[in-house]
């Protein structure tokens, strides 16, 4: 699944959506000097910086992925190879499942990922990263953060109603699409 990006001109949503539409929309508001252009990972709620020099082409080109330099393996599919050391029962349990060590791992991993990604406390984590970048200066923004981690919804959207620009929509939008799932 691709990631899913938030771009903010201040507290002004301005696009969400893959990285590519969302560096297109922000491409306007890179220059501005009133409201610092902030765009963040939907994943992770990190920050992310982009070169915004050149076309908007450019800036989407420079944005995407580095596909890896072609060598032993499996370039096509995306595979990197990495050390990874383990203790000699770890394994032969690996090298005893039918994907052997790789594809074990691979589906290991996948699996976490998923059973993280539906994790009510890591979305509200993923929340307060992007509220702290955005709103550390609206009223009320510590009490917004009690209710925000201790998981109290409905708190969080009165205390966020008052706040500047889309960032009460934002909330509101927030903990409806990830309290249905």
């Amino acid at each position: 699944m691709e990631p899913f990006y938030f771009s903010f001109c201040g507290t002004r949503l301005l696009a969400s959506g893959p990285l590519a539409s969302v560096l297109a929309a922000s491409y306007p508001f890179r220059d501005n000097l009133d409201s610092p252009l902030l765009i963040f990972s939907q994943d992770t709620g990190l920050q992310t910086d982009f070169d915004w020099r050149g076309t908007v082409e450019e800036v989407v080109e420079r944005a995407q992925p580095k596909r890896p330099i072609q060598g032993p393996g499996r370039p096509r599919l995306g595979v990197v190879s990495v050390e990874v050391t383990l203790l000699p029962r770890h394994w032969e349990w690996l090298n005893a499942q039918p994907g052997r060590a790789s594809g074990t791992l691979r589906r290991l991993v996948d699996q976490a990922m998923a059973q993280e990604a539906r994790d009510p406390r890591r979305r509200w984590e993923v929340l307060g990263k992007i509220l702290w970048a955005l709103a550390g200066n609206e009223p009320g923004f510590e009490e917004a953060g009690r209710a925000l981690y201790s998981g109290d919804a409905a708190r969080l959207k009165a205390l966020t109603a008052g706040w500047s620009g889309d960032l009460p929509a934002f909330v509101s939008e927030w903990i409806e699409q990830r309290s249905e799932s």
